[in-house]
């Protein structure tokens, strides 16, 4: 039977072979306990096992003595802001972001509609894992809640300069990968005036591509934008928290191109700090020293980042997998915003995004991962410290090492037992070279 994972921040697991109706409605009993009734906003992806695992957590949410405000299938971003807006207790988001469809989950949203923190994800799973709810039945309601994607759109139109991208009459391919974000997107892009062509639009959850916008699943849009002479094209995951571009030339210019565009542009505007974690490009480096502002490098994780952002007074941050965060509307990733803030910045600079993009530093990333076993990560560390000795080691999420060229940054997973390595340098050999040494130091001769 494949593994149910439960943490801090939900529970994920492959529908049929760990997760059902039971473990859904247990949460939703678990995390009403934790709220202790009021208000709870239940939104999620296109997935076909959404709507069953939705009633199990309604029925679960109700039992606690919570109301539950139904926004169906929503962006997750989308849902965040409803709980901000209906001034809930929490919001419960059924996805598995960018898992293949067989899996699904539920993510928890405090009040600020952001990730619960530590301290409140742990004592829901203590809840869940001690499960005292024999015999608790349904006392709650339910009620649907018919405008959150118009909601969603029109705070992120009060960010941006409709007018100056009306003015450009932008074409625009969407790749929503049939999940969530497409309707979302689409009122948008309808609204900024953008002659937009959607493929694979309709929320049925049976994904047409990969569901995670990296190059390699973007085949379909990149011939898309160049069939229609677009002038660039979107591309989400299932819960359209992240954004991916395509330029107009149909090239995948990569995630990371998304924070970096945004962030430069968003800098252009208002001067303050940002924040990105520790396995974001160093593109950031160079947008935040060109814009004389301090850069906040944060352990992964959105939540980490998001906390940063507050803390610190951000205009902006995120994440390099494609997840802007933007405080003036919801503080997660969200990918209405990438998309309106990029636009913008073609409108305002009169520039393609394949120019755009040329004005940053080029860098390769190389990712890979080795099964942990019986190795200890710490001896791990203990030999890339020496392998790279002189080195700006940051151990506040594995390892990150830090060089003039670039760096290293070595990590356990959180949701699998491996060992994750990512390294960044100038060119795609120096990278390399560093990813496979670490791999030797983990794997032993």
């Amino acid at each position: 039977m494949a593994q149910l994972i439960v943490s801090i921040s939900g529970i994920r697991g492959i529908v049929g072979d760990g997760l059902g109706p039971a473990e859904a409605r247990r949460f939703g009993l678990a995390f009403g306990a934790h709220l202790g009734g009021g208000p709870v906003v239940l939104g999620r992806d296109s997935r076909s096992t959404g709507p069953m695992l939705a009633d199990a957590v309604v029925e679960g949410l109700l039992a606690t003595g919570c109301g539950v405000l139904d926004v169906g299938i929503l962006s997750t971003p989308g849902i965040s802001l409803m709980v901000r807006r209906r001034r809930a207790r929490g919001g419960m988001v059924i996805t598995a972001s960018h898992n293949p469809a067989p899996y699904n989950g539920i993510k928890l949203l405090s009040s600020e509609g952001m990730a619960l923190d530590r301290d409140r994800g742990r004592r829901v799973v203590e809840l869940y894992e001690q499960n005292p709810f024999a015999g608790a039945e349904a006392q709650g309601a339910a009620e649907p809640v018919a405008d959150a994607a118009a909601t969603h759109v029109e705070s992120v139109l009060a960010i941006l300069n409709v007018e100056i991208i009306r003015g450009r009459v932008f074409s625009v391919v969407l790749d929503p990968v049939n999940g969530a974000g497409g309707r979302e997107m689409t009122m948008l892009l309808e609204r900024l005036g953008c002659a937009a062509t959607v493929i694979h639009g309709e929320p049925t959850g049976d994904f047409a591509r990969g569901p995670e916008p990296v190059p390699e699943n973007l085949a379909a849009l990149c011939s898309a934008v160049t069939g229609a002479q677009a002038d660039l094209g979107l591309a989400l995951d299932p819960d359209a928290d992240r954004l991916a571009l395509v330029d107009e030339r149909g090239r995948a210019v990569g995630e990371e191109y998304t924070l970096a565009l945004a962030a430069r542009h968003r800098l252009a505007q208002q001067g303050g700090p940002v924040a990105a974690n520790l396995s974001t490009s160093r593109m950031m480096d160079h947008v935040a020293e060109e814009a004389g502002v301090r850069l906040h490098r944060t352990p992964v994780g959105e939540l980490n980042v998001a906390e940063a952002i507050l803390r610190h007074g951000c205009v902006i941050g995120g994440e390099g997998n494609g997840g802007v965060i933007d405080p003036r509307v919801v503080p997660v990733r969200n990918s209405l915003v990438g998309a309106g803030l990029v636009l913008e910045m073609m409108a305002t600079r009169n520039r393609r995004l394949s120019e755009l993009c040329a004005d940053l530093p080029v860098y390769t990333m190389v990712k890979d991962k080795v099964p942990l076993g019986d190795t200890d990560p710490e001896t791990v560390f203990d030999a890339v410290r020496k392998r790279f000795a002189g080195a700006r080691l940051d151990e506040r999420d594995g390892l990150h090492v830090a060089r003039d060229d670039g760096w290293i940054h070595i990590r356990p997973s959180n949701t699998e037992p491996v060992l994750r390595i990512m390294a960044e340098a100038g060119d795609a050999s120096t990278a390399r070279a560093w990813v496979t040494a670490v791999k030797a130091l983990a794997t032993g001769p």
